[in-house]
């Protein structure tokens, strides 16, 4: 393990040309203190977790002294932003401190949220509040724990500052940590200025980087769309199979690696609604969880267009075409194992998709409805009760039953093996926006952060049964039901 001071820096981005980035420092706080530390994450670098305990943690991580090696710069890109594109984006409050390769040679950008006032702020102030770092650091930590691909969290830096958002909030950083922090937006910045030659540059570096597979095949760029749609399928999938949604679907909120990234006003769907809208500030519901699907899809074909100096329409249009299958194809394949069906039939798209449709009706909680479903009983006749319970009409879970029963009779599986396979998908946990709020509120009104920590553990199993953390899987009481997620953070 290594100490903080011992940290490999190998700023590749920094050697682009300086049309890429601002070489900007962090604004430091003033009487900075260490809100939680995630040793998980500072695995992937090597970092001894002791190293937290010492101020030049603090110092570098709060913006008082910087990193010998990490060169920090502030990254650009534009985007569509609720499908309008706006050339006025770019880390206007996060800094890319540096690029720490690990032991594996693996590499690891360390970029800081809440840095400050970077040339790409505009009139913000380029911090970031408690409330938001909280959310983020915990939803990140959880995607991870749930098997979804994400940025993950290092830590969150808190402060005296105070930030005007809505009301006065407490300012705060957070450092995230990915293999990349390039989006969709980052080459819609290059297509608008019609810098082809920074286009291609760009998708040379990420290929190099990222994609090296690639990096020898004569049609390599038409290769490198089509592996950034599948991935972004997939990952959508994974969205939609565990109910996440994003909130911010904007096009530089897309990872060019098919990453979870810029955590805002998410949620996890808890009564099954297919039109949940966790942002309040999406009136239309562009964003909703029934609308990620085509809005991924819509992204993709801005980032195909950003890149056609480098491919043909038909080339563009023929990796696009592969969106679709690759969706429904890694969908259906989480929702079998979720639904304890180890072969694949025709019939599974129908069985999955009325279960969703009465789960509406019934107002069942998604969540906990798939992980009960794991002790479902073939024997029909009432053995199904705690299931049927959950409806608000338990009337219309006897339509599915029937059906379901006859499906898991195909396959002549031991129950007890359907009931371990299914239990390794379900999770019994999840962030659900109260949750969140409960540790939010210690943090926020009593400089309490043990609730993030404990709510950390419980996320890092969520599907491990975890009798001490019974509470956690709860349902959404009746005092959170009208939780607002804002966008501004």
């Amino acid at each position: 393990m290594r100490k903080i001071t011992e940290l490999e820096f190998d700023n590749t981005y920094r050697r682009l040309p300086e049309e890429f980035y601002h070489v900007v420092s962090p604004t430091p706080f003033d009487n900075p203190h260490l809100v939680c530390f995630n040793p998980d994450a500072a695995s992937l670098i090597d970092l001894d977790p002791k190293e937290a305990e010492k101020n030049e943690f603090l110092e570098y991580f709060s913006g008082i002294g910087q990193i010998s090696g990490s060169e920090p710069v502030a990254m650009y890109y534009t985007g569509h932003q609720f499908g309008v594109y706006n050339p006025r984006i770019g880390d206007g409050r996060a800094i890319l401190l540096g690029e720490v390769r690990n032991l594996k040679g693996e590499k690891w950008d360390l970029h800081l949220k809440g840095a400050g006032r970077t040339r790409y702020a505009r009139e913000f102030d380029g911090r970031a509040v408690l409330r938001s770092t909280i959310r983020e650091y915990l939803c990140s930590e959880a995607m991870h724990g749930l098997g979804i691909p994400t940025t993950r969290a290092l830590c969150i830096i808190g402060s005296d500052e105070k930030v005007q958002r809505e009301k006065v909030e407490t300012g705060a950083m957070l450092v995230r940590m990915a293999e990349s922090h390039v989006r969709f937006g980052s080459f819609e910045a290059f297509f608008y200025r019609e810098q082809d030659d920074y286009i291609m540059l760009l998708a040379d570096y990420v290929i190099n980087h990222h994609f090296s597979h690639l990096k020898e095949e004569e049609n390599k760029y038409k290769l490198f769309l089509k592996e950034v749609v599948e991935r972004t399928a997939r990952l959508i999938s994974a969205w939609q199979a565990f109910g996440f949604t994003h909130g911010v679907m904007n096009t530089d909120n897309m990872s060019i690696l098919g990453i979870t990234i810029d955590y805002g006003p998410f949620g996890f769907i808890e009564e099954y609604n297919s039109e949940y809208i966790p942002n309040d500030s999406d009136h239309f519901g562009r964003y909703s969880f029934e609308n990620q699907y085509s809005i991924a899809y819509w992204n993709l074909k801005k980032f195909a267009q950003s890149s056609i100096s480098l491919i043909n329409r038909d080339e563009a249009v023929e990796a696009l075409g592969n969106y679709e299958s690759t969706f429904k194809q890694s969908y259906l394949k989480i929702m079998r194992k979720k639904l304890g069906l180890f072969e694949k039939k025709d019939e599974d798209s129908k069985i999955i998709q009325n279960m969703l449709s009465l789960m509406e009706v019934g107002k069942v909680d998604y969540t906990n409805f798939l992980r009960k479903l794991s002790d479902f009983s073939l024997n029909g006749k009432g053995s199904n009760n705690a299931l049927r319970k959950m409806f608000i009409d338990s009337g219309i879970f006897d339509q599915w039953e029937s059906v379901y029963i006859d499906r898991l009779k195909a396959e002549n599986i031991d129950q007890s093996v359907r009931k371990k396979a299914m239990e390794r998908v379900n999770p019994k946990y999840i962030l659900r926006n109260y949750l969140a709020e409960v540790a939010i509120r210690k943090a926020v009104e009593n400089s309490d952060y043990s609730e993030i920590d404990r709510l950390h553990q419980v996320l890092r199993n969520p599907y491990r049964e975890q009798p001490e953390n019974n509470g956690y899987s709860n349902p959404v009481p009746d005092w959170a039901r009208n939780l607002v997620i804002s966008c501004s953070s």
